[in-house]
C-alpha cells in the first residue's frame, strides 16, 4: 500500500495549485485542449465543516485535476441552518454529482452527517464512484477509521515529500487518481 495522506502533504497540493493551473491554462491553444482541462466530472466532497483549510487544500488537489468540487458551504442556495431542506438538496448534489469522496479525518469519521452522506452516496453510486480519502496528522501517521470504511476504495499518494501522485487502491489493486476521477 502507498503512503495515506497527511495535512503537510495535501498542503502542497494547495500551495502549488495556482501555478500550475496558469501553466496549463497558458498551454492550452487550442478549442479541443482547453475542453481536457474544463471541468467535464464533478466531485461531491464530503467533509466536516469546521476543517476549513483542510477542506480548501482537498478542493485545490482535485481542482488542480480538472475536476469541479461540490461543497455544501459554498453553494449559495443552501439554507443557513441545517434543515430538511439541507438534507434535500445534498441527496440532489450526491446524484447529480460524478464521483463522492469522503474526506476522512478523525473528525469527519465521527460526523453524523458525513456518516449519512456516505451511505446515501453508497446507495446512489456504482462501487466504482465512491472513495474514502484518509487524512493523517503526520507523515507516515495511521489511518484508523471505522471499520466498514474498509470496504471502499481508498486515495492514497506515492511521495511524502512530492506531491502529484495520488493513487486509489482497492483489493490490492491500484490506479492513478487522474485516471479514476475520469472513468
Amino acid at each position: 500500500m502507498e503512503k495515506l495522506i497527511s495535512r503537510q502533504l495535501l498542503s502542497k497540493a494547495k500551495s502549488e495549485n495556482i501555478t500550475d493551473s496558469i501553466k496549463i491554462f497558458s498551454e492550452a491553444k487550442t478549442t479541443r485542449e482547453r475542453k481536457k482541462y474544463s471541468f467535464e466530472v464533478s466531485v461531491f466532497l464530503s467533509h466536516k465543516h469546521d476543517e476549513t483549510e483542510i477542506i480548501e487544500q482537498a478542493i485545490a488537489l482535485f481542482k488542480k485535476l480538472g475536476i469541479s468540487v461540490y461543497v455544501d458551504w459554498q453553494d449559495s442556495e443552501m439554507p443557513k441552518n441545517t434543515n430538511g431542506t439541507t438534507a434535500k438538496k445534498i441527496k440532489e448534489k450526491i446524484r447529480q454529482c460524478d464521483k463522492f469522496v469522503l474526506l476522512a479525518t478523525e473528525q469527519a469519521i465521527q460526523s453524523k452527517w458525513c456518516n449519512w452522506e456516505l451511505g446515501y452516496g453508497d446507495s446512489q453510486k456504482y462501487f466504482k464512484d465512491i472513495a474514502v480519502m484518509p487524512i493523517t496528522n503526520s507523515e507516515g501517521g495511521n489511518f484508523s477509521g471505522s471499520e466498514y470504511l474498509a470496504i471502499y476504495p481508498i486515495i492514497t499518494s506515492a511521495y511524502t515529500y512530492t506531491t502529484g501522485t495520488y493513487y486509489v487502491e482497492f483489493e490490492g489493486r491500484k490506479i492513478s487518481l487522474a485516471e479514476w476521477l475520469k472513468n
